[in-house]
């Protein structure tokens, strides 16, 4: 008990003392410095990824970075409990002050699949929160995989604790500005919400759903020929075999 004890004090003062030295660096000096040095406190860190002057981390050890990843500026990764982690997929871009918590309290997982886009000052939090890959989430959405209970109105609810259900959003999805999903969500494959839309129920696949609360109002293609499928691999296929510079530009045309 003492000697993991003493392990995670070490691992948070290698954490804190990295962070200090090298995040506030700004320009081409402090990506390369970060792309060296993070690779000691984070839990995976892939090639070519480039992390901006004021990214916070909590429990870095327990946050996986695939490769030609971009975190913008003030971006907050907080893995909260120990058991728990973080896991962003290859060519993820996260845009400005995004802020994405992992609860404590149990075996949480966030997921961040390839290609995706989080659009700035979005916020992501609770205990189990999967996206897929090639989504586009705009500024300001909110992703809530948690809820306050408040059964007892003679104690304050924020003593009350909370429920975990999780929150799904699957492969190719948009999810416009100022959109609000709520705990126990699924949203279908290529399904797009419409901005400042409240998602409280399952979206099916390849549905437009706007409003508060969400509510479908038509579909995209309900069962996507094979040519579709295949543009999407050939793309990939395509993205995986050209140079970083161009995958940049691909990911700058996302937000």
């Amino acid at each position: 008990m003492k000697k993991s004890s003493t392990n995670l004090r070490w691992i948070y003062l290698k954490e804190a003392l990295t962070t200090t030295l090298v995040g506030w660096i700004p320009l081409k000096p402090g990506r390369v410095l970060r792309r060296v040095l993070y690779r000691n406190i984070l839990g995976g860190l892939g090639k070519s990824v480039q992390i901006e002057p004021g990214v916070e981390f909590v429990n870095a050890d327990r946050v996986e970075i695939g490769k030609g990843v971009k975190i913008d500026r003030y971006v907050r990764l907080r893995n909260v409990g120990r058991d728990s982690k973080i896991r962003i997929g290859d060519w993820v871009r996260l845009n400005r002050a995004a802020d994405i918590k992992l609860h404590s309290g149990g075996s949480g997982y966030i997921e961040i699949g390839d290609y995706t886009s989080i659009g700035p000052y979005t916020c992501m939090t609770g205990r189990d929160i999967k996206i897929g890959k090639y989504c586009l989430i705009a500024p300001h959405v909110g992703i809530f995989a948690n809820n306050h209970v408040f059964t007892d109105p003679t104690v304050p609810i924020v003593q009350q604790g909370h429920t975990y259900k999780g929150i799904i959003i699957e492969d190719d999805c948009w999810l416009g500005s100022g959109v609000k999903v709520l705990d126990g969500v699924t949203i279908g494959q290529g399904s797009v919400i419409g901005a400042g839309a409240v998602v409280t129920k399952d979206i099916p696949p390849y549905s437009i759903a706007v409003g508060i609360p969400a509510k479908v109002v038509g579909k995209r293609d309900a069962a996507p020929n094979k040519s579709h499928n295949k543009s999407i691999k050939a793309e990939a296929g395509e993205l995986e075999s050209i140079d970083i510079e161009s995958q940049r530009n691909y990911l700058e045309k996302l937000v």
